[in-house]
């Protein structure tokens, strides 16, 4: 197919639809951001180009012609073929764009992901990244269901069934408020002592929770939960307000604690409180492309901060 010469040009095409429906070709011109001189030298251009008379010219206005009337029913269908023909276009290039879904605990979202997603941006700015932040046992069950092409969870043991690497380890304290017992003693707190005292606690499914049961319950039986509570900022809110002892990601504590609001309380040497940050993956489609990069600046960068600790 061949245009032939004297096919219209789309802009004077809309300029013409714009009297249409605005009634005047002053208000055209004004939509279009020319002057009235200008919009009437375009439609004089496309009326000899069409050898057609498309408006009455008249002191008080112009008015549209059968012709013109036509002509503009035609130039509407053109005009909405080329609206569906950029869209189609601009709808190929965001095909284009490489696209990484992440998950990742809170924690992680909260305090490591923000300057992984940054090293992610300097290697690979043309990489589009949505994320979506859950506790560790919903981001497991979106990257097994393929909801999520990496994710990042923290906890004692690697995910049942899905492939991961350990990226570094996070430390946990036990906080009181200022207000608490516990606040003023000089004695470190034991195991048993900790196993069997009500506690602030996540809620099933988080990592934290996971680690420190499992933790606590090599010693015996952890006691009922003074609490259990959805995150770490509502369990920080609840140990400033010295309810009970909680235990927590230091990375979550530090500001409290330097501020004085939660007091670390000392634990026996033989305690250890600590957990693994893990990238996730299926382990049928190892991390690759973005995935794969951002899993690499994830460990350098966890390797890099453990070496300042």
């Amino acid at each position: 197919m061949t245009l032939s010469p004297g096919t219209p040009e789309l802009e004077v095409l809309d300029l013409l639809v714009s009297v249409a429906e605005l009634g005047s070709l002053g208000a055209a011109a004004r939509r279009h951001g020319i002057s009235q001189p200008a919009a009437s030298m375009r439609i004089s251009t496309l009326e000899r180009r069409l050898r057609l008379r498309l408006l009455d010219r008249s002191p008080t206005g112009s008015a549209l012609t059968d012709a013109g009337r036509s002509v503009v029913g035609h130039a509407r269908l053109v005009l909405e073929a080329a609206q569906a023909f950029t869209a189609g276009v601009a709808a190929l290039h965001a095909a284009e764009v490489p696209r990484l879904r992440v998950a990742a605990s809170k924690t992680i979202a909260d305090h490591r992901i923000p300057q992984w997603l940054n090293a992610l941006r300097a290697s690979c700015p043309e990489v589009a990244v949505s994320l979506e932040v859950d506790n560790t046992r919903h981001v497991e069950a979106l990257v097994r269901d393929g909801a999520a092409d990496i994710g990042f969870v923290e906890g004692p043991h690697p995910p049942s069934g899905l492939g991961s690497r350990v990226l570094g380890a996070d430390e946990l304290v036990v906080v009181v408020g200022s207000a608490h017992p516990w606040a003023h003693r000089r004695t470190p707190v034991t195991l048993r002592e900790l196993a069997t005292t009500p506690l602030l606690w996540r809620e099933p499914g988080s990592g934290t929770r996971d680690t420190v049961w499992e933790i606590l319950g090599a010693e015996c039986q952890p006691a009922r939960p003074a609490a259990e509570l959805g995150s770490a900022v509502a369990i920080s809110a609840a140990a400033r307000a010295a309810v009970a002892p909680a235990v927590l990601s230091r990375l979550i504590a530090a500001p409290d604690l330097t501020s004085g609001t939660l007091v670390e309380v000392p634990v026996a040497d033989s305690v250890v409180l600590s957990r693994k940050f893990r990238a996730i993956w299926r382990r049928q489609t190892p991390p690759s492309g973005a995935a794969g990069v951002l899993a690499e600046h994830a460990a350098r960068l966890e390797a890099r901060d453990a070496r300042h600790w």
